[in-house]
């Protein structure tokens, strides 16, 4: 009963679903920190898609649940694996070697600001003033941050571009996922992983970067299952529910996680700037959180394949007998013109 009310509540699902991804992954960056100290950082990544991809290849549903990936889904898995499981990792593993765990953790919420734009620009996803405000105000708070520790030296703030760095990473890796959004999740995962982890272990390798111990390998691949198999399969779920912008901002919540964390660890770098600047980012999380968005909408004929229920409005065709739990299969939708609210998900495209 509550997976059907909540299947009729796409926007509650999601959130709830990005919040997750949230929690798993805000817990996970302080970890790395602490872990990964004295480690390289490519072999620090590999170890973290290693852990994730364990978890994709253990959450894989069946075929008549889950729609499979395609052979020509393969240059979009190998641009998310490049910009999500090497350069993000790889950047955020350097950058939280040389600075702040609490300021970093901060820092990542501008990873919604990346989305949110490349969501509007690439997928027509709707940016009204509401959410340029919210942007703008993520924005700022990250400029207060950059500007906090470089004024603690040199180092913080070369640590702190290399986060931001990460951020743009996940932005771009986030944006790209969202066209994959109806692909089992378990095997988006997998496959990102193993393209990562192989990728990142080759470049350790190559840079004769040291090899962990069994204290620091066996955190970092149990840190890497949360953080990002299980993260990553939770925020795909978001997007599919309600878009990739809407994902970004609430995934926005897994800095303020990651801070509050990295304070609980005994980080007490915080002073008077970063306050302010979590306070800006959190403002622009919670507004863009307040947008509300429904009209008159025109749904053209489509054909595609992703696991859907029959209490949503949107698939009305039949089946002898009809299924009772969620489902993949190829199926049309005729063309439908009606009203409600509505997030960005695969049936709202539309142009505003």
């Amino acid at each position: 009963m509550v997976a059907r009310n909540l299947s009729a509540l796409p926007a509650l699902r999601g959130g709830l679903l990005a919040l997750l991804a949230a929690a798993l992954f805000g817990i996970s960056t302080p970890l790395v920190q602490q872990f990964g100290a004295g480690l390289g950082a490519f072999g620090t990544a590999a170890l973290l898609y290693a852990g994730a991809a364990a978890v994709g290849l253990l959450s894989r549903q069946r075929i008549d649940r889950e729609a499979r990936l395609q052979r020509a889904d393969l240059p979009r898995l190998l641009a998310m694996a490049g910009f999500g499981a090497v350069v993000g990792p790889v950047a955020l593993a350097w950058g939280l070697q040389n600075t702040s765990g609490t300021s970093a953790s901060l820092m990542l919420t501008l990873e919604a600001l990346f989305t949110a734009i490349l969501a509007w620009r690439l997928y027509r996803e709707t940016m009204d003033g509401r959410v340029w405000t919210a942007m703008a105000l993520l924005l700022a708070g990250g400029m207060v941050l950059v500007f906090d520790q470089g004024r603690a030296g040199g180092a913080q703030l070369w640590g702190m571009l290399a986060v931001l760095a990460a951020t743009a990473a996940w932005g771009v890796d986030n944006t790209l996922s969202r066209a994959l959004a109806e692909r089992d999740p378990g095997q988006v995962v997998m496959a990102k992983a193993v393209l990562g982890a192989t990728a990142t272990t080759v470049l350790a390798l190559v840079f004769r970067e040291p090899l962990p111990s069994a204290g620091a390998a066996l955190p970092l691949f149990a840190i890497g299952a949360t953080g990002y198999g299980l993260s990553l399969r939770f925020y795909l779920l978001a997007q599919r529910a309600f878009g990739a912008a809407r994902t970004g901002s609430v995934f926005a919540f897994a800095p303020f996680i990651g801070a509050a964390f990295a304070v609980a660890l005994g980080d007490r770098s915080a002073g008077g700037l970063m306050a302010l600047g979590s306070v800006l980012m959190l403002a622009g999380v919670l507004l863009h959180l307040a947008e509300s968005h429904g009209h008159e909408h025109e749904h053209e004929a489509l054909e595609h394949e992703h696991a859907h229920r029959h209490d949503d409005g949107h698939h009305e065709h039949g089946h002898d007998p009809m299924p009772a739990a969620e489902h993949s299969h190829r199926h049309r939708h005729a063309p439908l013109r009606h009203a409600h609210a509505h997030v960005p998900d695969a049936h709202h495209g539309h142009r505003h």
